[in-house]
């Protein structure tokens, strides 16, 4: 006497696993900053010195610093080459330059206006630009070139 029903099959044995167990991740390292190449040092250093000085000091000094022989414009140049391709190193060379420029700002904002036009973030963009180009041109121009920036942000002309 078989009966027609049939009997409920047991449930399996309960899978284990084949996934092992994770392990806590190792904690990163922080990421250390670069180390500043020496462009970006003289360029924040260059932002400190002129930040307290005069118009006629502060664009004096930064057309020394831009002088075709003076070791800013290499070692910006150095810098710039050794960055291609670091967003890093790009950030951070651009942060220097940009400082010179907030310092400049700064010193053609307490006083009064020349013949550049614009605000004074205007007009601390073209100094610096008009300062770096200097460092193309033939040594014996830059007295020439100091004189017309002078000129051009309202200060006596003697070079």
């Amino acid at each position: 006497a078989t009966s027609s029903r049939k009997r409920p099959k047991a449930s399996p044995p309960p899978r284990r696993s084949r996934r092992r167990r994770s392990r806590p991740a190792r904690r990163a390292a922080p990421p250390r900053a670069p180390k500043p190449t020496d462009g970006e040092t003289r360029l924040l250093s260059l932002a400190g010195e002129i930040a307290a000085l005069p118009v006629a000091e502060a664009v004096r000094l930064l057309a020394e610093a831009y002088a075709p022989d003076a070791p800013l414009p290499r070692a910006l140049a150095e810098a710039w080459l050794r960055s291609r391709g670091d967003k890093t190193a790009t950030l951070a060379l651009a942060f220097a330059r940009e400082n010179v420029r907030l310092a400049l700002e700064e010193v053609l904002a307490r006083a009064p206006r020349g013949a550049l036009p614009g605000s004074p973030e205007t007009r601390s963009w073209l100094v610096l630009a008009a300062c770096e180009a200097m460092a193309l041109e033939p040594r014996e121009a830059a007295a020439d070139r100091l004189r017309a920036l002078l000129e051009l942000s309202g200060h006596p002309s003697r070079a």
